[in-house]
């Protein structure tokens, strides 16, 4: 985990933007006081509970990077209220009005690649809603995220979609600006673009979450190796079924979550990877089904031998499809140290 923070860490002082770390994937503080040390931010937030649990933890500079309904205006307001400079995001005129009437800051979100909400940047919605946000004094950028970069492989495809990422945002910047409204924060990112993003002019600060843990999902696209997934299920085998070429194991959907992620990738990795304890993987051992708390250990289809040797009680780690999908089945992180020190206990946290 420490490698993996430190290497976007460096790739942001490189791209000389400030670096925004989604913690949506860790949920923890402690995880985050390793992103930061003393720092108080910035940071990117998913769900309100996020932006309580963090401020609380006395970080301060926190974007809240879903669209704002309405409804949960007040419960930003009151955030700010309490010293935490939260900001929103958002891509409609009601929006716009409903953050402007509270006086709560707020970027505009960007649609970069089609893959989710946003405003095109050359959408005359954009200068409308830029212009309800500056009335009240609350326009504070654009922001983006290129959902679409988890498609593709490599990092010539990755670099690609980081390109249409800034583009898309600097125009839109270009486009307020014109129209006399200011623009001081352009955001864009995603742990795929992030990692290939070769030119960032114009952009001032850079986003990406799962990076800390990465997954298969990450390992599928080419982002990341095997070897850098900080994240495992650790699971004891529970019994065989010889004719069926089946381990059982006591982790089923419940401990790995029902995200199958790399069912679309060249290589289908089941509910994830099977290594030993130690975390070295078996070659094409898969979870191949999940109940509710068993998993079913099998070779990947077109696979052959036999299997390991592997008698009840034996602990397997299992590395997730999508981390955020299984972290979020915890409310704790049993860590291991890089020195070899005793295990140790992070909290996580769940909530809206």
């Amino acid at each position: 985990m420490m490698r993996n923070i430190q290497r976007l860490a460096d790739r942001a002082r490189t791209l000389n933007v400030t670096l925004r770390p989604h913690l949506k994937t860790a949920k923890s503080t402690d995880v985050a006081s390793r992103v930061f040390g003393s720092a108080t931010g910035p940071i990117t937030v998913s769900t309100l509970a996020e932006a309580e649990t963090f401020h609380a933890a006395g970080y301060t500079d926190i974007l809240y990077a879903v669209g704002i309904a309405p409804a949960k205006v007040a419960r930003v307001a009151a955030l700010r209220a309490a010293g935490c400079d939260l900001k929103v995001i958002l891509d409609s005129a009601a929006q716009a009005q409903a953050a402007a009437e509270a006086g709560i800051p707020a970027l505009i979100e960007i649609d970069s690649d089609g893959h989710r909400g946003g405003v095109s940047p050359d959408a005359a919605v954009l200068i409308e809603i830029g212009q309800i946000l500056h009335r009240a004094k609350v326009l504070m950028g654009v922001m983006t995220h290129a959902g679409e970069s988890y498609t593709v492989c490599g990092a010539e495809a990755h670099a690609a979609f980081a390109e249409r990422e800034r583009a898309a945002c600097v125009q839109a910047a270009e486009a307020l600006r014109a129209a006399g409204l200011p623009c001081p924060i352009i955001s864009v990112g995603s742990t795929p673009t992030a990692h290939a993003a070769r030119d960032l002019s114009g952009v001032t600060e850079l986003r990406a979450g799962v990076y800390m843990f990465f997954d298969l999902v990450m390992a599928g696209i080419g982002v990341c190796s095997l070897d850098d997934i900080a994240l495992s299920v650790l699971t004891s085998v529970i019994g065989h079924q010889p004719d069926k070429g089946w381990i059982l194991i006591d982790a089923g959907w419940m401990a790995m979550s029902r995200d199958r992620g790399t069912s679309a990738q060249r290589i289908d990795q089941g509910y994830g990877v099977v290594c030993d304890s130690n975390g070295l993987p078996y070659p094409d051992l898969i979870v191949t089904g999940c109940n509710q708390e068993h998993g079913v250990v099998s070779f990947r289809p077109g696979a052959a031998g036999p299997l390991p040797d592997l008698s009840v009680g034996t602990l397997l780690r299992i590395l997730p499809n999508h981390a955020c999908a299984t972290a979020a089945q915890f409310d704790h992180y049993n860590v291991l140290p890089e020195d070899g020190g005793s295990l140790r206990t992070w909290s996580r946290f769940r909530g809206w």
